[in-house]
């Protein structure tokens, strides 16, 4: 093949290769974690954006929203004009390197962030809408970039596992964000009018800043490079992998699915039917369903890892139960303490059932999903309500599993397959307002849930039998 290293190998060459194949990747491993967390930070701020806009340009609802088109409808365009590059003119990121290019994407990042403190002087929406463009911009080079790099990043086998941790540091971003950006962007700054935006220069000032130094530190960093960069192949090739094909639709249901899922809880909790709650009431519970995401990435991290005792496994995951069931105590008393333990204990019998194999794994899940959605359509009262919260547990490994089997042979095409699975996010976009007018429809939000069971369905296809890998790049996974 055109490109790719001599089979023949000096003894030196031999030697770095052997040196490589045990070598610990841990602290680059937890130097790109970082990324994780800060997107999940940023991306998790919008939510504080929103009101805090509203409140200083008198927008309608559509209006604030445009927060989110702004923001995700960059993950579409920037990984569009991403392939269409590929295609056309070569990898960039093969061409510069992993490293470079997440490097690429913390400036841009950057700059997106740095771009608040003009928008704040010249009171101007717009000119938010534009800074939260570029800013998103800088967020889909680095999924793009440090998705697959972190399943690179060690053993093949553990790639699933990896990606689950660094996932799940990305939730851990997302839930203390409205913590923090909530204090400083409504509390922090006394001095500032509440009909004022400059209450969110200094905040977005620090995350550029912060955005910079992680950079630097990956600028400075000894990353090992992936053999295939610096090769130029301007085509499509990551088209030709029938699983990457397959993993871009089901990234297309998953997203769909757990985001219409979760944007329709509070109003499905206020229902008579199953709880009566109001709106602050469900954000509580609601809190459940995404902190039960978080839980489930640590665990996948763990089920989902080589390790040569597997007696390890079951350890960490007793002691992370534990923590979160004396958390859960604290705050919302025994009852919902006794839920929790109850539903870890199911999660984790359907990642034994999963045998702690990514697809087999991705099947179980996806089909549990499934079941749930049932009860939450056919049951009423607290069954119901709980069976929807426990999606969120469920929901865990998804993301992270589905990217690694999509991505996994791919070689020199893995940058423009992630790419492609970027892109696919916007079925966050597509899929709600589908479950939405089902509801408007037929007048029944509870039986709505149809549309993401549908998801669901695709999801236990794909971990079964259309993640199964057919052809796999000669440059594949390859660490030099």
């Amino acid at each position: 093949m055109a490109g790719t290293a001599p089979t023949t190998r000096t003894p030196i060459e031999s030697s770095k290769a052997d040196d490589l194949s045990n070598k610990s990747f841990t602290g680059p491993l937890i130097t790109v974690t970082l990324l994780f967390f800060m997107w999940g930070f940023i991306t998790c701020m919008n939510d504080i954006l929103i009101p805090k806009l509203q409140q200083v340009f008198t927008l309608q609802h559509w209006q604030a929203m445009l927060i989110q088109t702004a923001f995700f409808g960059a993950y579409f365009i920037i990984s569009l004009l991403y392939f269409i590059t590929s295609m056309t003119k070569g990898d960039p990121i093969m061409k510069i390197g992993y490293k470079n290019g997440i490097i690429v994407g913390l400036i841009v990042s950057a700059v997106g962030c740095v771009l608040f403190y003009p928008a704040a002087d010249y009171q101007s929406y717009g000119f938010f809408l534009l800074a939260l463009f570029v800013l998103a911009s800088g967020i889909t080079i680095l999924q793009i970039a440090a998705n697959p790099y972190v399943t690179i990043l060690g053993p093949a086998s553990s790639a699933a596992s990896r990606l689950n941790l660094t996932q799940a540091l990305n939730s851990f971003g997302t839930t203390v964000a409205p913590l923090i950006g909530g204090y400083l962007i409504f509390e922090g700054v006394q001095a500032v009018e509440a009909s004022s935006a400059d209450s969110v220069k200094m905040p977005y000032l620090g995350l550029a800043a912060t955005l910079v130094a992680i950079a630097v530190m990956i600028k400075l960093a000894k990353l090992p490079h992936v053999k295939g960069e610096g090769r130029i192949i301007p085509d499509a090739g990551a088209l030709k992998y029938r699983h990457l094909v397959l993993g871009i639709i089901c990234i297309f249901m998953y997203v769909g699915g757990e985001v219409a899922i979760g944007s329709t809880l509070i109003n499905f909790f206020k229902l008579p039917q199953i709880a009566g709650l109001t709106a602050a009431e469900g954000g509580q519970y609601l809190a459940f369903f995404w902190g039960g995401a978080m839980i489930g990435r640590f665990f996948g991290a763990v089920a989902l890892a080589d390790f040569r005792n597997s007696n390890y496994k079951y350890m960490i995951i007793a002691g992370i139960t534990a923590v979160v069931v004396v958390v859960v105590y604290s705050i919302y008393g025994p009852q919902q303490a006794m839920i929790a333990v109850g539903l870890i204990a199911i999660n984790f019998l359907v990642l034994l059932l999963g045998r702690f194999l990514p697809g087999r794994t991705l099947g179980f899940f996806a089909s549990a999903v499934i079941v749930l959605l049932l009860i939450t359509m056919m049951a009423t009262g607290a069954v119901a309500m709980w069976a929807v919260i426990a999606v969120g547990l469920f929901n865990s490994i998804m993301f992270p599993t589905i990217f690694t089997l999509a991505i996994k042979g791919l070689g020199v095409h893995t940058s423009q397959g992630s790419s492609l699975l970027v892109m696919a996010i916007v079925g966050g976009a597509i899929i709600p307002p589908l479950q939405g007018y089902v509801a408007d429809v037929s007048g029944n939000l509870q039986m709505s849930f149809i549309v993401p069971l549908i998801c669901y369905l695709y999801i236990v296809y794909y971990g079964f039998l259309g993640s199964k890998v057919q052809e796999v790049d000669p440059t594949a996974e390859d660490i030099i």
